[in-house]
């Protein structure tokens, strides 16, 4: 009868491992979904590119009043065109922290509703342990 009730225990231990490693795997997927490896290799390149595009405009407009030098642009496009540029990265950093924070609240929310079950199942075994017939039923 003991080596009954060990068995069954190992077997529901085995299937919360089991789940656990299940979610573990969702977990991994849906980080990789919202920010991996191939996220943070874009996000270099997306910056190597705007810092670039940043330093030639600044590099122009500074030729064009030092030394003079005649560029086929308006004397404020290169102006505008950071403007647009920075703009167009804080859109972009918003865009990026908005999936931060749904991913937060998603982990929370699990969290949440674990601890819930859980107190849900303790409150059962505490009220199935105060009646006058034990833990039978749990």
């Amino acid at each position: 009868m003991v080596e009954m009730e060990m068995a069954r225990d190992t077997q529901a231990l085995q299937g919360e491992l089991e789940q656990f490693r299940k979610e573990k795997e969702q977990i991994k997927r849906l980080v990789g979904q919202i920010g991996g490896a191939k996220s943070n290799r874009r996000d270099t390149v997306f910056n190597v590119v705007f810092i670039g595009l940043i330093s030639v405009l600044f590099v122009v407009d500074v030729l064009r009043h030092v030394a003079h030098l005649n560029v086929p642009l308006p004397p404020l496009f290169s102006l505008e065109l950071g403007v647009l540029l920075v703009s167009v990265k804080i859109i972009w950093m918003i865009h990026k922290q908005t999936k931060v924070e749904h991913f937060q609240f998603w982990i929370l929310n699990s969290i949440e509703f674990r601890l819930n079950e859980l107190g849900r199942r303790l409150r059962a075994i505490e009220d199935s342990l105060n009646r006058p017939g034990g833990a039978t039923d749990v």
